[in-house]
């Protein structure tokens, strides 16, 4: 048996992601678990029933002035929670009261 040199871990799971039947299934529930990090703790906590309709992100939330600061920053949030899963996973963010 024959070894290549030697890959970093991080290299071996980028290959095996890419190869991953469920790929989308994985980043999308890597985007929901990384929603409070990058939104922050108080909006997060404002959130309620997260969750993929699709390729859109859908939210509940408690109150309306809340409904519409994350309407507003809706495609901000689209776009650095794609990056953080490198990936074009989120299409739209729908926020519903």
């Amino acid at each position: 048996m024959r070894f290549d040199t030697p890959k970093s871990l991080a290299s071996v799971l980028e290959e095996f992601l890419e190869k991953f039947p469920q790929k989308k299934k994985l980043k999308q529930g890597m985007i929901l678990s990384a929603f409070e990090e990058v939104v922050g703790k108080r909006m997060a906590s404002e959130v309620e029933d997260l969750h993929f309709e699709g390729n859109k992100l859908v939210m509940r939330v408690k109150h309306p002035s809340w409904r519409h600061e994350i309407h507003g920053n809706r495609f901000s949030i689209a776009k650095k929670l794609n990056a953080k899963v490198k990936g074009d996973v989120i299409g739209d963010i729908i926020v519903r009261s």
